[in-house]
């Protein structure tokens, strides 16, 4: 079995490699630090599974996993992230996504998710289950966190506006003219009922969409 493990940070990556390699000593893992890195790795080599980071150098991990599952329709991907499940793990599935941990889960846990997917099933944690059946027992979208109301892409400009990049750099950053990148910002004040810069800072801060 041949895992893609995608992080920006080589101590989280050795960490978890080292984490599977106990249990599951066959593995043959490859580690990798940008998205694009991941996605030319996909493109190359045949894979039985990808771990992703949602937080990566070059673009959002949300973006990355979409392009992965274009490329490689058939490829589980598993989402291992410092955010919340409550943050991402929705937007996650819906883009093709197998499973969903954050890093602070158990590593018992994180080669149950592991083998799991390797089987062909999915892995959703107890707690997310219970936020997921509860979404389906309500009866209006009252319920649901303000954030879920923006686009992926919206929330990704959020969420690089929130870690106090300027217009500029969240242009640069998303291959966007500054020009759209002003008119997404519109979008979100108004979807979040806010009216400044330093409310949208805020609202990421409290909502932990940014580390």
């Amino acid at each position: 079995m041949k895992i893609l493990l995608v992080d920006d940070h080589a101590l989280v990556r050795r960490g978890v490699a080292h984490v599977l390699r106990e249990d599951l000593p066959d593995l043959t893992i490859v580690e990798k630090g940008t998205a694009q890195e991941a996605l030319e790795a996909t493109q190359a080599t045949p894979w039985d599974l990808v771990i992703l980071d949602i937080n990566l150098p070059d673009r959002s991990g949300l973006d990355a996993l979409k392009d992965i599952k274009r490329i490689c329709p058939h490829l589980p991907v598993l989402i291992l992230s410092l955010y919340p499940e409550a943050q991402y793990a929705r937007r996650a599935f819906k883009a093709g996504a197998a499973g969903y941990l954050t890093k602070d889960t158990a590593p018992e846990e994180v080669t149950s998710a592991v083998k799991r997917i390797l089987q062909g099933g999915r892995y959703v944690s107890a707690a997310l289950a219970e936020q997921l059946a509860a979404d389906l027992s309500a009866t209006s979208g009252e319920d649901r966190e303000p954030h879920e109301m923006l686009s992926d892409r919206e929330l990704e400009v959020l969420r690089l506006i929130g870690s106090g990049n300027t217009p500029t750099e969240v242009a640069a950053h998303l291959a966007l003219s500054i020009k759209t990148v002003s008119t997404y910002r519109a979008r979100i004040l108004e979807k979040l009922n806010l009216r400044t810069t330093a409310e949208l800072i805020r609202f990421a801060i409290d909502n932990q969409l940014i580390r």
